[in-house]
Order: structure tokens, then sequence, then C-alpha cells
């Protein structure tokens, strides 16, 4: 039984399944992006320009729309334990997660490479 469960049933509120499917996205959403980006390559890269020394991933030539962005950008910043932001096409990752945000992105389907 999930934390949940026992806290809808503490206040006689009964446990709903939507949130649950809405925070782990689908085989689907995962392969719209594979299909979306086609042929075309992402690239992972390491930027420190402008950013006072810090180091962030940066990943480019992402074709999909905002939310399906936002929600690949929130994958990876969980997949790496970091912050980041997703606009404009990019993704950006706050320090220097090239190998993991690689490998995540071949297991969707995607055509990467480190730059």
């Amino acid at each position: 039984m999930d934390w949940k469960d026992k806290l809808g049933a503490a206040f006689g509120i009964e446990p709903t399944n939507e949130a649950n499917e809405a925070a782990t996205p689908s085989v689907a959403q995962r392969a719209s992006v594979a299909e979306q980006q086609g042929a075309n390559k992402v690239d992972v890269l390491l930027d420190k320009r402008n950013r006072k020394g810090k180091k962030v991933t940066l990943v480019t030539g992402l074709l999909c729309d905002d939310e399906t962005l936002k929600e690949l950008a929130a994958e990876l910043k969980r997949l790496c334990g970091s912050g980041g932001s997703a606009r404009g096409g990019e993704i950006l990752i706050q320090g220097d997660f090239r190998p993991k945000v690689l490998d995540h992105l071949k297991a969707i389907g995607l055509k990467a490479r480190i730059i």
C-alpha cells in the first residue's frame, strides 16, 4: 500500500490512479519524441561560457513541442538529481552529466552524440 493510499484512507478520500499515470511518461510518449525527431541528431554538450565558470549540460537539436520538451527535461533532471530548464528547443541541466544524459536519450530511441 502506497503512502498516498494510507493518507487518502485517513481523510476519507478515494485514491485515483490518474496521478500515478501522469507522473511516469508512457511508452507512447517516449516513442513520439523519437518519431518527431526522425533522423535528426541530438547534440549533448558542455557549456560554461557566460555562467561564471559553472558547468551546464546542454541538449540541443530537439524538434519536439514545448510540452514534450518540458517532460523530457523533467525526466533528465530527475535522472541527474540536478536543476535545469527547457526552452527554445534546448534542455539545460546544471552540472556535467553528459554520459548519463547520452545514455538516457539513446535508451528512449533518439540518435544522440556528445560534442
